[in-house]
């Protein structure tokens, strides 16, 4: 496990949520290539979808952008190893 390696960069997440991310992208860091950043953000949205009811999306990369609006205390941007991981739960829309 790699957690104590990784470096949030920006969250609003519950510390006990924040933990959990960072295992689950050190475990699918174990499973998958570090190359294969869609089947590593995948492990993670299946994860978090199943632990914390569906809506979660997740970005893998070294090199991205983006712009989202998200559900209030779930979101999380941290790196690990050479990789950037973005996980947060969509906002709702009135």
């Amino acid at each position: 496990m790699l957690e104590g390696k990784a470096m949030v960069e920006d969250s609003d997440m519950p510390v006990k949520m924040q933990v959990q991310a960072m295992s689950l992208a050190s475990q699918a860091l174990d499973i998958f290539d570090v190359v294969d950043c869609k089947s590593i953000a995948g492990h993670i949205k299946k994860e978090f979808d199943e632990r914390y009811g569906s809506g979660w999306q997740c970005v893998v990369g070294s090199n991205f952008g983006c712009f989202f609006t998200h559900s209030k205390g779930t979101f999380i941007y941290f790196q690990l190893e050479t990789l950037k991981f973005l996980i947060f739960k969509g906002a709702s829309t009135p």
